[in-house]
């Protein structure tokens, strides 16, 4: 067993006690495996221990590793990062899903820019949800009717949000962080047809975000250790 096989382990008996915990199905909550600035090796031992889903912050980088292990069937690939509007073609090109589409000129290119022999991209709008002053993130307020626009565009599927709060104290303050974008993603839900996913949740504050509703949480550090 490799240390990431162990680590997947853990993080898997983490996510599984926390939906126990609140009354959750453990099915309901995906684990996404940040594999940012870790080497394709790193991904195959990850792959090797079941793991198929996993997020990259660095366009270039990312779409390299899709590359480098287009030999791996069933392989999913997540863009979790800021994206430029001259690096959307990249993303377009070799992602499955892009959690970061914080604005609607973001969205319009990958629909664009998405290849017709690949299937729909899986989007989710970023929100900003505390306000953040360095935060990527369209605003609450503005959440719904751009969710609207971008559900309209060809090419993308519009699958639901995603939201980085700040780091919280504890985990009382985590859930206090996550609640709005609960509310706003049930909102989301009921007005948009095949919104599904809340991505929310990393390492520190996984327990809380289940709490509050995620549907996929964005693991890295305690996957592949800590990052140089």
């Amino acid at each position: 067993m490799s240390m990431i096989s162990d680590n997947l382990a853990s993080v898997k008996a983490q996510i599984h006690s926390a939906c126990v915990e609140f009354a959750r199905t453990p099915r309901d909550v995906q684990l996404l495996a940040v594999s940012k600035t870790f080497p394709a090796q790193a991904v195959r031992e990850a792959y090797a221990a079941g793991q198929r889903a996993f997020g990259e912050n660095y366009i270039q980088e990312g779409a390299e590793k899709t590359l480098a292990l287009a030999d791996l069937p069933d392989l999913e690939w997540h863009m979790i990062g800021p994206i430029q509007s001259n690096k959307t073609r990249l993303v377009a090109e070799h992602f499955h899903w892009v959690h970061s589409v914080d604005r609607l000129k973001i969205a319009q290119r990958l629909s664009e820019q998405r290849p017709d022999t690949l299937p729909h991209l899986q989007v989710c709008l970023q929100v900003n949800v505390d306000g953040g002053a360095n935060k990527s993130g369209c605003l609450p307020s503005e959440a719904l009717a751009m969710a609207q626009e971008i559900a309209q565009l060809p090419r993308l599927q519009l699958r639901g949000l995603m939201v980085i709060p700040e780091p919280a104290p504890d985990f009382v303050a985590a859930c206090t962080a996550f609640m709005p974008a609960r509310e706003l993603f049930i909102s989301i839900k009921q007005k948009i047809n095949g919104v599904d996913t809340l991505s929310m949740g990393m390492s520190a504050d996984l327990r809380a975000a289940v709490k509050e509703g995620s549907t996929m949480v964005r693991v890295g550090t305690a996957i592949f250790g800590a990052r140089v």
